[in-house]
């Protein structure tokens, strides 16, 4: 695909989220949900507040993150909204799925939001910066969260059936790169598998934890792929790119992840028939020129920044957000995270998802899990 095909694509998805996204909050005041609950396991590109009061650095409830955020600070890794937070919009949720440190009483069976910053799928990953919520243990918590089910609903039978009918997200993985594989001075890692290695590592462990979240009921899932983390304003820095869009050799490494990810996609829809996987290709939605369509700024975050990539506590931020693809050194705007929302919520190109966008998969009649 050429630049001025890429552009005719870029113009087209930002005028598609302008309308739909309009039409969605009005969908929202004016409907019920898509589906009765939503429930979000991920890192710091989804956190909406797990991570306030861990003992780490990976921590943002302060200004000027939440500047365009309608309660201020609250975590979000961003200067706005999640593409979750977006997400949820889409699926007509008059409000954000709140953060599991905040749920409280049968708001539960709305969905819990266990993301965490820093978190990964590796148990260590990202705890050079202090404590996280790894995958692993964002599972413990919703088997908690399935108790509370259990009893509010007067059986586990009936909680499974309830959860048979929600929307799983699951979006982690980059910081197995990020905080892990790719930081040395920290990890192992890269001294003992070469990348193709380390993917299948993440990836058996990824699969196990799937499984688990299918035993609790899980049956529409959407398993998000690893974005170009070599793209990111922290890397460009770190490697010294002067210029150069991304670092090859990162990107490279998480498309082997990538691939394993599509081909357990492909084996999860074989083997458990009455349940659907999708694939969502945030790798392929971060391709392209995003100046060639008015983003300004894709090398450097919208607001100063401290040793660990993250905006500096009160320090004034860029004005011109919907100018800049990132907010920090690592995560985007919430100008970005509505382009990415509207292609996971209903696909532009055919490969933004696979088989299905998340639209067709709220939508799917599947057989009710037994367990």
């Amino acid at each position: 695909m050429d630049r001025s095909d890429m552009k005719k694509i870029w113009l087209v998805v930002i005028a598609l989220c302008v309308v739909s996204n309009t039409h969605q909050l009005c969908y929202c005041a004016n409907a019920k949900p898509q589906l009765p609950c939503f429930f979000i396991f991920g890192d710091s590109l989804s956190d909406g507040g797990n991570n306030n009061k861990l003992s780490t650095l990976a921590k943002v409830n302060y200004p000027p993150y939440g500047i365009d955020y309608p309660n201020g600070p609250t975590g979000r890794f961003c200067n706005g909204r999640t593409t979750v937070d977006i997400l949820a919009e889409y699926l007509g949720f008059n409000n954000s799925i709140p953060a599991f440190a905040s749920s409280k009483g049968f708001k539960i069976r709305e969905g819990v939001n266990y993301a965490s910053g820093s978190a990964g799928i590796l148990k260590r990953t990202g705890r050079h910066m202090g404590d996280n919520i790894s995958l692993r243990k964002q599972l413990k918590y919703h088997r908690m969260i399935l108790t509370r089910l259990a009893d509010k609903f007067g059986s586990k039978k009936a909680a499974i059936r309830h959860l048979n009918k929600c929307l799983y997200w699951v979006g982690i993985g980059s910081n197995d790169y990020i905080n892990n594989y790719f930081s040395p001075q920290f990890y192992s890692t890269s001294s003992q598998y070469n990348p193709e290695q380390f993917a299948t590592l993440l990836i058996e462990q990824y699969r196990h934890h799937i499984m688990r979240l299918y035993k609790y009921g899980a049956t529409k899932v959407a398993l998000v792929g690893l974005g170009r983390i070599g793209c990111t304003p922290n890397s460009l820095a770190l490697y010294k790119m002067n210029g150069s869009h991304c670092v090859d050799h990162m990107n490279n490494a998480v498309q082997y992840f990538n691939v394993k990810l599509l081909t357990l996609v492909d084996q999860l829809n074989t083997n458990l028939t009455n349940a659907k996987f999708i694939y969502i290709n945030t790798y392929g939605m971060g391709g392209g020129d995003p100046t060639a369509v008015g983003f300004k700024v894709w090398d450097v975050g919208c607001c100063p920044v401290n040793n660990v990539g993250q905006c500096v506590p009160s320090e004034k931020p860029c004005e011109n957000r919907r100018d800049y693809v990132f907010w920090d050194s690592f995560h985007p705007t919430e100008a970005i995270n509505m382009i990415t929302a509207s292609r996971i919520y209903s696909a532009y190109d055919l490969s933004d998802s696979y088989p299905m966008d998340v639209n067709k998969l709220v939508q799917l009649s599947l057989d009710e899990a037994i367990y």
